[in-house]
């Protein structure tokens, strides 16, 4: 495993963390996830990316991370990187969503009674919250630091003009910004326009979600919708918005140019997502110790070239894909 300086903080992160967001409910598989989680850990991915929502239902997947924590990974916790967010929906009633003060320390405490922990390394404002203002937000997140019940903070799906005003909010604070997560793929490149840049500036880190764009920079929808894949179900992935001609064309060129590199379109995505050093890590999901071991192999990759990064770039275009772009809301 490679692991890179986290910003300008003293945290080292490994480039690949696992994200726990849609395969680590109520599945009737635990045993299966007791396995990937051990198994990601004993290939060096400390980093293990959570949410109060996660699941399904909401919640499940930090009772479950909580647990195998006692179990399987018990006496690992100082080598092991816990991360967690609020802001989406969690519960019925007012202050069950949103960036106040009231929503994010409520649910940070009962991320930690589901954890079973006292604190969590990383605490992410979930999403921008227009109604709240972003100072409010950002001093929750100050006093999870002051109170110890979290290490760093980070912002997720902010937009570069929020971020800005979250670093400045945080300033004022005394807290410096740890880690920007966003979504980030070769169908979904915002973060280029601006977003590395401030976070550059700000000494932050920055950690790409979705880096296969739920599965379409992967052979699965090559030709068509397999049943029982995530598009055959109803989901965020939504095969008449994102399964178009064009992404699929694009798809097909990228998985022939990754096979003359010897790697399956998703290692390659892999790579390619980390090509650039301001981007600190990636959360690859898993549902299977193989399919862990096949991100995992991107590290044996050469590094891309000049040459092979602008053929990419020819067919690495903009695909329409990122569902969390409503919730970058710039003033």
């Amino acid at each position: 495993m490679e692991y890179r300086r986290c910003g300008r903080s003293g945290l080292d992160l490994p480039v690949l963390s696992l994200g726990l967001w849609q395969n680590f409910g109520r599945t009737g598989h635990e045993d299966r996830q007791r396995a990937l989680v051990r198994h990601a850990f004993d290939n060096g991915m400390t980093h293990f990316d959570l949410a109060n929502n996660y699941g399904p239902p909401p919640g499940s997947a930090e009772e479950l991370f909580g647990r195998i924590l006692r179990t399987d990974l018990a006496g690992r916790r100082d080598e092991i990187v816990v991360a967690t967010k609020a802001g989406y929906e969690m519960w019925p009633g007012r202050y069950g969503t949103g960036g106040s003060r009231k929503h994010m320390l409520a649910s940070l405490d009962a991320s930690l009674r589901r954890l079973g922990l006292d604190y969590v390394d990383i605490f992410y404002s979930h999403r921008t919250d227009p109604s709240t203002p972003i100072e409010e937000t950002m001093s929750a997140l100050e006093t999870a630091v002051r109170q110890g019940k979290a290490i760093y903070a980070g912002v997720s799906s902010y937009s570069a003009d929020r971020t800005s005003r979250a670093v400045e909010a945080l300033d004022a604070l005394a807290i410096p910004l740890l880690v920007h997560q966003a979504s980030y793929s070769m169908l979904n490149r915002w973060i280029e326009d601006d977003l590395l840049d401030v976070l550059e500036g700000a000494g932050a880190g920055c950690i790409g979600f979705s880096p296969l764009a739920q599965g379409l920079l992967t052979d699965r929808y090559l030709n068509g919708v397999p049943a029982g894949s995530r598009a055959a179900r109803s989901g965020p992935l939504n095969p008449d918005r994102y399964l178009t001609g064009d992404n699929r064309e694009r798809v097909r060129a990228l998985n022939k140019f990754a096979a003359e590199r010897h790697q399956t379109l998703a290692q390659m995505a892999l790579s390619w997502a980390l090509r650039d050093p301001r981007m600190t890590s990636v959360v690859v999901g898993a549902s299977s110790v193989s399919q862990l071991d096949d991100s995992l192999r991107c590290l044996d990759a050469a590094e891309l070239t000049n040459e092979e990064l602008a053929e990419i770039d020819r067919y690495a275009t903009d695909g329409d894909v990122d569902i969390w772009s409503g919730w970058r809301l710039s003033d």
